[in-house]
Formats: structure tokens, C-alpha cells, sequence
């Protein structure tokens, strides 16, 4: 079961659904749901195969059936947003290939130690193992965009935790990266009353408080959740 986000005209549509069992397209657009079903009709001998769903993927909670595959050109404002939400919603997704923009690509596909590397690289990180697949010329759209493409594919693999602790992560990478180029002893102070505070609970954790956020992967901010206290 093959799930698209922002499936527009259909072209890549039914090119999945010619290797698809069954696709679920999810639209914004009104005009763009309504008119798929017709357009998959006129050019596929199972149009049965397609479900159409006219709602905002940012806002989906259920579907009538569990995808295990994501293919999406999304857009380009609420990428990560909506990666992120998906990857969390629905557990079942396996792997996929989205296209987004080439600077947002850049930072999923992050790795540590690396200027790209930030929020969207780590939270990714929680559910998936992210990867850049090539670019995309602007040649290919019509009218021509003003920005470059970038596909990124991803791997689910095992949580390292539940969801109270990624909540706890979550707001521990948001902290270290607020201020990216403060130590995390430093950036870690308003989570934990004071930089002295922050400070033993890197020690404990295992982590140099003078390093950057820039330099843990998600195991080590898990490392510092199973340490720290709750967070309200």
C-alpha cells in the first residue's frame, strides 16, 4: 500500500499505481481531489485501486488502510513538518522517497559534526535512517521554480524510546539547537534552572558539556532525557 502526498494531476499517480497494489493520494486541493478519480479512470484499466482523501496531510490521523510505502512531493513551506508528522502517525511506513527543497533535503539528510545538521536531521533521526537520493532539475516543472529539488529517502527502524521520552527528547533538541552555537551546558540552562544544572546532567549522561548540539546524534540526546527530569 503505497501513500502519496500532494498527488496534483496524477502523473505520478499512476506511474504507482502501475507497481503498486492499491494508492492512497492525499490532496488539499478541492479541485485537484475531485478531478484525480477521473483523470486515473480515463488512463488506468483498475482505477478501483485509488483512494483519493481531501484533507491536509499535516492534519491526518487515520486512513482507511496502513501504508508501507510514503512517496511525496511535499510541499516545500511545511516539509518537515509534515514528514515528521507522518513518520509518527503511521508506524507502518516502512520506507519512502520524498522531494522537498534542496537546502531542506541537505538538513534531513544531515549528519553530525556537519553545518547542515540541526533539528530536522535529529527528530528525523528518532523513527527513520534518512538519506539523500539525488537532485531534481528545475527543468522538470513547468513553470520553473525558483528554488533547487532534492529527493531524500527514508528507512524506518526501531524507536529508541516511547513516546513520553521523544516528547522529552524533542524539547531537549529544540534547547541545544536554539542557540546552535552555545555549548550545551549553556543551551541546556533554561531547561534545568541554571548552566551548573545542565552541566551534571551531561556528566551523568555521559556527555561533554562543552560540546555543541551539533555533535550528539539522537542516542545521546536520549542519554540525556533518561537522565534529566521531566520537563513541564
Amino acid at each position: 500500500m503505497a501513500l502519496e502526498i500532494g498527488p496534483g494531476l496524477g502523473s505520478l499517480t499512476l506511474a504507482l499505481l502501475q507497481s503498486a497494489a492499491s494508492v492512497i493520494a492525499v490532496e488539499i486541493d478541492d479541485r485537484l481531489a475531485r478531478q484525480l478519480p477521473i483523470t486515473v479512470s480515463e488512463n488506468f484499466d483498475h482505477p478501483e485501486n485509488l483512494t483519493v482523501i481531501h484533507h491536509d496531510a499535516l492534519r491526518l490521523e487515520s486512513l482507511p488502510a496502513a501504508p508501507t510505502v510514503l512517496v511525496a512531493n511535499l510541499p516545500y513551506n511545511v516539509s518537515v513538518p509534515v514528514l515528521l508528522h507522518l513518520l509518527e502517525k503511521f508506524p507502518t511506513l516502512r520506507t519512502g522517497v520524498v522531494m522537498v527543497q534542496a537546502e531542506v533535503a541537505d538538513r534531513l539528510a544531515g549528519r553530525p559534526g556537519t553545518k547542515e545538521y540541526g533539528i530536522p536531521s535529529v527528530k528525523a533521526a528518532w523513527w527513520a535512517d534518512v538519506k539523500g537520493a539525488g537532485s531534481v532539475s528545475r527543468s522538470v516543472f513547468w513553470p520553473a521554480p525558483n528554488v533547487d529539488s532534492k529527493l531524500v529517502s527514508f528507512t524506518r527502524r526501531p524507536t529508541p524510546g516511547d513516546e513520553v521520552l521523544r516528547k522529552k527528547v524533542f524539547t531537549i533538541i529544540d534547547a541545544a539547537f536554539a542557540q546552535r552555537r552555545k555549548m550545551l551546558r549553556s543551551a541546556l540552562s533554561a531547561l534545568y534552572g541554571t548552566s551548573a544544572a545542565a552541566e551534571a546532567i551531561l556528566i551523568k549522561a555521559g556527555i561533554d558539556p562543552t560540546l555543541r548540539g551539533e555533535a550528539l546524534e539522537i542516542s545521546s540526546f536520549c542519554a540525556i532525557a533518561s537522565i534529566a527530569p521531566d520537563i513541564y
